[in-house]
């Protein structure tokens, strides 16, 4: 009796070794499962609102376009000077919303534009860099780009995102081409490497 009382315990020793296994495995799986399911979803609403943007980013572009694309129809492609400045413009800002992504909000465009216009060759280059910003943080970074590009008289103007995990947003780099009639005077040939810095400005990520 003795001995088949020790076999009885062992066994259900055994028996509960089996079960705490097979519910500690059953445990694990639920969450792989709730993590797997949680991540599909974030996948989910990211892939979504990649596709909201560039459905954005497409109807502002045939907004801005179609204007010009009428007239350009009207005319037969014979345009006049003003109306070829207007259509090397648009090439511009199209361009914006393509390289530019979030470095773009109505300030910014209209900023952009306005420099443009003045002679100009501005650069927006949004790498990634500001996609985990809030709406909060993003919108006061573009409204000081906006008002960077407005004060500077730089001849070229490029602003750039930077890379998660610094604390700087995004670079502002204005250049001041020098007076190639004074170089030239002075019997100096003028180039690229003798652009002076007339703006230098790193946006943070964060108000503080």
């Amino acid at each position: 009796l003795v001995s088949l009382g020790i076999v009885g315990s062992a066994s259900w020793v055994a028996v509960a070794h089996v079960l705490s296994s097979a519910i500690a495995k059953a445990t694990r799986d639920a969450d792989r499962f709730a993590m797997a399911e949680r991540e599909a979803s974030d996948w989910h609403a990211v892939q979504e609102a990649h596709v909201h943007e560039r459905k954005f980013r497409l109807g502002h572009t045939s907004e801005m376009a179609l204007a010009m694309l009428q007239q350009i129809k009207d005319s037969n492609g014979d345009l006049t000077d003003e109306q070829r400045e207007e259509c090397r413009y648009l090439e511009g800002a199209i361009r914006d919303e393509i390289r530019g992504r979030k470095l773009l909000n109505d300030a910014v465009r209209d900023e952009v534009m306005g420099a443009r216009r003045r002679g100009a060759i501005v650069t927006l280059l949004d790498e990634g860099g500001i996609d985990d910003l809030n709406d909060d943080d993003l919108e006061r970074v573009l409204n000081r780009l906006a008002v960077a590009i407005h004060d500077t008289k730089a001849d070229k103007v490029i602003a750039r995102t930077v890379p998660e995990g610094s604390d700087v947003a995004v670079t502002v780099v204005g250049l001041r081409t020098i007076d190639q009639g004074h170089s030239s005077a002075l019997g100096i040939h003028s180039s690229d490497d003798d652009d002076e810095v007339d703006l230098w400005l790193e946006i943070p990520r964060t108000a503080g």
